[in-house]
């Protein structure tokens, strides 16, 4: 199977209104803007896209205003997953008619499920849909870890593609390639382990600081698969302290904070989601400023 992207996709930011809308006209600058500096995918509603509190229509109608405003220029790639299989199931079924390249699915929530209900679950999904299908494991959001041996066993379904692997633990992820065939897609989901990602034969990442940063962003990964190592490497160090402050509070909190700086979105989120501390904000600020973002 084909690696749905190469190199770096954003998972995008969702601005919204004073009144808790989706505000889409800023919604479809982001998504130009970030095809002009040459990005390689967009991945909507996921965890920076605050998926987690749009309702089922919001959410899909929210990706089918992001695939309609691409228009086929770069992979639309839409956010889903549930804590509940068939939730999950029928949203993801949803989002594929909305005309995306392929789903990214996080691994069901809260309920902190076996492995072997892992199995379970993936495979009922990826039964259900016709697209590519990107496992998602994020354990430090959602409990649950998808272990080495696991993605193996799932990597043998046609429609599961690859994985954002945001474990952050780098030995997890070498088990995971050593164990997966060469033509499944392992892409990064830290920002700050790219490079040593693709060392070890990853693909790409998907990416928050691409959401501030998109051509510098792009340019590691391209300066990677162009043999020029160093500069990949360079590039990974220089942006460690930006990619260090847009963790400083819950993901996407710090980049969203940003994307206020630059002029680009409006202060609000959905709570329980709020505008960083005064501290943090000074650290996002003065990070910025030493990167010449603002």
């Amino acid at each position: 199977m084909t690696a749905v992207f190469r190199g770096c996709g954003v998972a995008i930011a969702t601005p919204f209104n004073e009144d808790g809308s989706v505000d889409f006209d800023a919604y479809r600058e982001l998504i130009n803007w970030q095809i002009e500096k040459g990005i390689d995918a967009i991945i909507a509603c996921g965890t920076t896209g605050e998926a987690s509190t749009l309702n089922d229509d919001e959410h899909v109608a929210t990706i089918k205003f992001c695939v309609d405003t691409v228009a086929g220029r770069v992979p639309v790639i839409g956010g889903a997953g549930s804590n509940d299989t068939q939730h999950g199931i029928n949203l993801a079924k949803r989002i594929q008619d909305a005309g995306v390249d392929a789903l990214l699915l996080v691994t069901p929530y809260y309920n902190k499920c076996s492995q072997q209900g892992l199995i379970q679950h993936y495979t009922a999904t990826a039964d259900a849909v016709s697209i590519p299908c990107l496992l998602y494991s994020v354990p430090g959001r959602t409990g649950v870890n998808i272990a080495p041996p696991t993605v193996a066993e799932l990597a043998k379904h046609p429609n599961i593609a690859g994985i954002k692997e945001a474990s952050g633990d780098i030995t997890q992820v070498a088990e995971i390639c050593r164990l997966v065939p060469d033509d499944f897609a392992i892409y990064s989901g830290n920002d700050d382990m790219v490079v040593p990602l693709l060392s070890l034969g990853g693909d790409g990442y998907i990416s928050v600081i691409a959401n501030i940063m998109p051509e510098e962003s792009v340019e590691m990964t391209k300066s990677w698969f162009a043999g020029d190592i160093k500069r990949a490497a360079e590039l990974q160090l220089t942006m460690k302290p930006i990619i260090d402050s847009m963790f400083a509070d819950v993901n996407p909190i710090p980049v969203k904070a940003a994307l206020v700086k630059m002029g680009m979105c409006k202060p609000y989120f959905r709570l329980p989601l709020c505008m960083p501390s005064a501290e943090v904000d000074a650290r996002i600020e003065r990070d910025m400023k030493a990167m010449g973002l603002i």
